[in-house]
């Protein structure tokens, strides 16, 4: 506009390949601005490719598409960062979990119900459908987050630092939660997060970013305890709770 200055473009990822298996957790890990919640949201179609393929199940995605854009949407799902803010205070938690149960073929209301009554309790809130958001605790509130995410039983998860508004007690025991239900249901997860300790808990290979790419990738034990890249190196010197976490 007239009283903009003209910016140039910045390509937040550049030149990333990276896959996650069914069953599996891979964790992006990187600072701010590194790029690894454009990737998280580009995998999920939620952000636009300037360049390259995003391939679910073997296949490349085709986003013109219209049917197999939807079917991919519904086999995929977002945990995000601050439950607070991304739950509807208006909805009781029963209304929450449901939304996305609307959009499956087949469901009425009596099978809806049941559905979200199992998905509670499998959470850990069974009893809590008739209540607010406002009167859960935070680590209560992520615990829905969690239940509307896997109550389709989707085939991929991008949790995006899914723990990092809590703190330290309810992180190890949502952590734990989610690992339980990822055993139980096989889906595919990509965790993103800054927190080290939180994906030595949790985490199966770990790819770090730098700068939109990714500088050094492989198994968890590997990248935590012999680290090749200096970012990384950096990252680990700069976690102070990496090690309490790790032990």
């Amino acid at each position: 506009g007239l009283l903009r200055r003209a910016v140039a473009a910045v390509a937040a990822v550049r030149g990333v390949s990276l896959a996650v298996r069914p069953g599996e957790t891979v964790a992006l890990v990187g600072g701010s601005g590194s790029g690894k919640t454009t990737l998280g949201r580009a995998l999920l179609g939620l952000v636009p490719l300037a360049a390259g393929e995003l391939r679910f199940r073997g296949r490349p995605m085709d986003w013109s598409d219209r049917a197999a854009r939807q079917r991919f949407r519904l086999d995929c799902q977002l945990v995000f960062q601050d439950p607070h803010a991304s739950l509807d205070p208006r909805m009781r938690v029963a209304e929450i979990v449901e939304e996305p149960l609307k959009l499956a073929a087949g469901l009425d209301r009596a099978e809806r119900l049941r559905r979200v009554a199992a998905m509670l309790e499998e959470v850990g809130l069974a009893g809590y459908g008739t209540r607010f958001p406002h009167a859960l605790s935070g680590g209560q509130r992520q615990r829905v987050a969690i239940a509307r995410a896997l109550v389709r039983d989707p085939a991929f998860v991008v949790a995006d630092e899914p723990v990092s508004a809590l703190d330290m007690t309810i992180q190890k025991q949502v952590l734990e939660l989610f690992a339980r239900l990822q055993r139980e249901r096989g889906f595919a997860c990509l965790f993103v997060s800054h927190d080290l300790g939180a994906v030595a808990r949790i985490a199966d290979r770990i790819a770090v970013m730098q700068d939109g790419r990714i500088v050094e990738e492989g198994p968890r034990d590997a990248i935590l305890d012999t680290p090749q890249h200096p970012y990384t190196r950096a990252l680990l010197e700069a976690s102070p709770r990496f090690e309490a976490l790790a032990a």
